[in-house]
């Protein structure tokens, strides 16, 4: 083949697969159990503390059981809007 043949070519598609409503729910959810923590320099098994409860959902922190840090943070978005009383 000639180079200005290669360059014309289009590089392969790939049907891209679609996933189902249900798991891609469940893979929303997806939590971690393992994260790095900055101060042991290693993976841990983190714990989740409720941080704050927000109007758009529930902040979460990862905080690491061995020195106390925070190796990360998540919004759980709620489902169910609050009312006020």
């Amino acid at each position: 083949m000639a180079t200005a043949e290669v360059a014309e070519m289009a590089p392969p598609t790939y049907p891209v697969p679609v996933m189902p409503e249900r798991r891609r729910a469940a893979f929303e959810r997806l939590e971690a159990t393992l994260l790095a923590c900055p101060k042991c320099r290693r993976a841990v098994q983190v714990r989740k503390r409720l941080l704050l409860i927000l109007p758009e959902g529930d902040k979460y922190e990862y905080v690491c059981p061995h020195c106390g840090s925070t190796c990360g943070s998540t919004v759980q978005k709620d489902t169910a809007p609050h009312r006020l009383m």
